[in-house]
């Protein structure tokens, strides 16, 4: 008589946990999630090398500001260097238009209209950042053309190297904007998602905020305004 319970309850605990299996549309959904984020971590790990040395290294370790002359010297001195940082940062665009639809897939199940939403304003944010990145291609042509020193002097060549490079940091400024708020709409989606930590949602919001403080706050003081980014 156990034997017959025993075997009438395994019999009708199968049809139960195969019930509770992803299958078919599910399955695949977690499959394509699961490699859609993968792609993604992949994309920010190889993004943060590229983008700390491409501006940490080769662009703002080689400008001197106020020192026009130092700067133009310290480039051309480091030639090499600084071209190298220009290609990672152009990299740098690359893969932000890859992550951008990699999240896409990423979030694509909890609301698919607020994901392109946000695959869209990390796409336009890559596009501000390469022409921003052109300004510094600029520095090079100023720096390495001798015709230029027909109509300009030394000096003047090397203030407008300079100049540039500051509309570089202008317009990436500008881009951040668009960025601080690409990360507020993925903190929602991540926080509303059900299968990302809430507390990275939050996370992200708090980093979201930092980009566009640091942003609105470059234009709104007189001063130096603090490196709120670089802490959250």
């Amino acid at each position: 008589m156990k034997t017959a319970v025993v075997m009438k309850s395994t019999v009708l605990d199968r049809p139960t946990k195969q019930a509770l299996a992803p299958t078919g549309p599910m399955m695949g959904t977690n499959r394509s999630v699961r490699k859609a984020s993968t792609i993604a971590g992949a994309g920010l790990l190889v993004m943060s090398a590229l983008a700390g040395f491409g501006y940490q290294v080769a662009v703002k370790g080689l400008v001197t500001q106020g020192d026009a002359t130092r700067t133009a010297h310290d480039i051309m001195g480091s030639e090499g260097l600084f071209r190298l940082g220009i290609l990672s940062l152009f990299l740098v665009v690359a893969l932000d238009v890859v992550v951008a639809w990699a999240l896409y897939h990423v979030f694509r199940p909890v609301s698919e209209g607020i994901s392109m939403l946000a695959a869209w304003l990390r796409i336009t944010y890559a596009g501000v950042f390469m022409v921003a990145i052109s300004q510094l291609v600029g520095v090079l042509r100023l720096l390495s053309n001798a015709r230029y020193l027909v109509v300009f002097s030394t000096d003047q060549l090397h203030a407008q190297a300079l100049l540039q490079i500051n509309t570089f940091t202008d317009i990436w400024d500008a881009g951040l904007v668009l960025f601080g708020i690409y990360l507020l709409v993925i903190a929602y989606l991540a926080y509303t998602s059900g299968y990302v930590p809430r507390l990275l949602g939050v996370l992200v919001a708090i980093a979201g905020c930092g980009y566009l403080l640091d942003s609105f706050g470059r234009v709104l003081s007189q001063g130096s305004s603090p490196d709120v980014s670089g802490f959250t």
